[in-house]
């Protein structure tokens, strides 16, 4: 599978050799099987919370509710804060385990962090499928997604990391296709537990998370760590070994120095955290949470989790729900394809501004059709307006698959300067997590309150994260990770404000020190050198 040479340019012109070798392919395949599980934990929850069995022993007033014909609105029969929280606990402790994750990721490895999570998978795998009541079953939720927190937190970096520039974003956009991929499997899964009459295919479409969270764990002890996180924690002579290996080729010494100079100024940050709240890393910072709030206020994991729910809701029945799911997960699969296909080719920018567009007018269209056909107590669409309302969905779901889905997660993690990379990857997997969690536990009250206008809700931040990027996301197609300050933030028209002033007070605390020095008496030479090394320091602050 190793193929030609590929020259990854550096800001000074400077090529970085790198071939597409087997070790980076399989590596990457591996570790983004953490997408796969991800994605089989989103895609599972709506559809066994639609099954009789299954709410019947857990949320028996919700089995009820939706089996009285008339007596509720059919937007308002699944709102139970009970099984929303079933399905948002998982991101609550998503959100808390970020943040140990943080610290295993950059003292431990990316390795390490991601062979954690594959055994918080398999724990909370078994206590699903073992469930006996309401608390096991949120126990192994809660397992499940300090699972999903070390996972979110290592894996796009390991896949930024250890992937060749030039094809950087396709290998990252992995993580999105396995999440794409589970959420599908999912979906095929639930649709034959759900006709096992003898009321244990929930059980079933739980436990079968064990393949994906085994293929997690095994891909984790094969994998190599990156070079970037060994260096980073001093093993120098195995990195370059490691970044020799991965690359194909001896002709590695200029991205080694580079890893060599990021690594020595990431050492000299003691506190990663306050670091990343310093002036300088600014744009970075307000960029990856923008994109991860952006991101839920699609609305798009509210209508992966409860695609099965929302399609019954408006009148599909059961059967007809889970097969539309379905659709909607092989649509998703197939179009974050196309993301891998052309985010090295066209760039992040035209894929995130076009999809703006296509999921802005398909939101608007649900909303009026649901307005116009769907009432309270209205038993289905017609035959024709259910498949349009479908088609809708499926384009609304193709367009965030190929931008705010993968999108979201590989700009945050190619921007980040290496000395605020953990760190800043961890604020982003929490705020991801912070406002998934908060659209989970919110969206079946939010159909019953809102209605259909709960499309143009969702909408409506659509054209707010729009307007945010054509303003102020910059490309960072093929751009090499330590380049970013100098050939993205210092061009960028708004955000290049940040980085300059930052190097101006560096400048004039230099000159104040020196001035100091020259106040008390320092001979010339003295001065000379406190001057030199404050200079150096200047530059590497830019």
């Amino acid at each position: 599978m190793a193929g030609g040479g590929l020259a990854v340019a550096s800001a000074g012109g400077e090529q970085f050799e790198a071939k597409i070798t087997p070790i980076v392919v399989i590596s990457c395949i591996m570790a983004a099987t953490g997408g796969l599980m991800f994605g089989y934990d989103v895609g599972v929850s709506g559809g066994v919370t639609q099954m009789p069995d299954f709410l019947k022993k857990f949320f028996p007033v919700v089995y009820r509710k939706s089996n009285e014909a008339g007596a509720n609105s059919n937007y308002c029969k699944y709102d139970s804060q009970g099984l929303q929280l079933f399905t948002s606990s998982l991101y609550l402790a998503g959100l808390i385990a970020t943040f140990f994750a943080s610290y295993t990721t950059r003292k431990l490895g990316r390795k390490l962090t991601m062979l954690i999570a594959g055994f918080f998978f398999i724990a909370g795998v078994v206590l699903n499928t073992a469930a006996q009541d309401l608390a096991m079953l949120i126990i192994g939720r809660i397992l499940l997604g300090c699972g999903v927190g070390f996972a979110n937190q290592a894996v796009p970096l390991f896949l930024s990391e250890i992937a060749p520039t030039r094809i950087r974003g396709a290998l990252n956009i992995l993580f999105q296709l396995n999440v794409t991929i589970g959420i599908l499997f999912a979906d095929l899964v639930n649709y034959r537990t759900a006709k096992i009459s003898a009321g244990w295919g929930w059980r079933l479409s739980l436990g079968l998370a064990g393949i994906p969270a085994g293929l997690l764990t095994v891909g984790a002890i094969f994998v190599v760590d990156t070079p970037n996180s060994l260096i980073e924690r001093g093993r120098i002579e195995e990195g370059k070994a490691v970044l020799r290996k991965i690359r194909g080729t001896d002709n590695i010494e200029p991205e080694f120095q580079e890893l060599l100079e990021a690594s020595r100024i990431a050492k000299e940050v003691k506190h990663p955290f306050r670091n990343l709240l310093k002036r300088k890393n600014r744009p970075q910072l307000v960029i990856a949470v923008a994109m991860q709030v952006f991101q839920q206020f699609t609305g798009i994991n509210a209508i992966m989790f409860y695609a099965p729910v929302l399609f019954d809701t408006v009148g599909f029945g059961s059967d007809a729900s889970l097969y539309s799911a379905v659709i909607i997960g092989a649509v998703n699969v197939l179009s974050t394809l196309v993301s891998i296909y052309t985010v090295d080719k066209m760039g992040r920018r035209v894929l995130l501004l076009e999809a703006g567009v296509q999921m802005f007018l398909s939101q608007v269209v649900i909303s009026i059709i649901l307005g116009l056909k769907v009432k309270d107590h209205s038993e289905d669409l017609s035959h024709g307006f259910s498949i349009f309302v479908v088609i809708m969905v499926c384009t609304f779901i193709s367009s965030f698959a190929w931008s705010w889905g993968p999108l979201g997660w590989l700009i945050p993690s190619e921007t980040f300067p290496l000395e605020t990379r953990s760190a800043g990857q961890s604020v982003t997997v929490c705020t991801n997590f912070l406002f998934t969690f908060v659209i989970g536990q919110a969206f079946l009250s939010m159909l019953c309150h809102f209605k259909y206008g709960i499309f143009l809700f969702f909408s409506g931040w659509v054209l707010i994260m729009s307007i945010f990027t054509l303003f102020l996301i910059p490309e960072t197609k093929n751009v090499p990770i330590e380049e970013m300050t100098e050939r993205v933030w210092k061009q960028h028209w708004y955000w290049k404000r940040y980085i300059d002033d930052d190097g101006k007070d560096a400048e004039a605390a230099v000159s104040n020190k020196v001035g100091h020095a020259n106040g008390n008496g320092f001979q010339d030479s003295d001065i000379q050198e406190l001057h030199t090394l404050d200079k150096h320091w200047v530059q590497n602050i830019h």
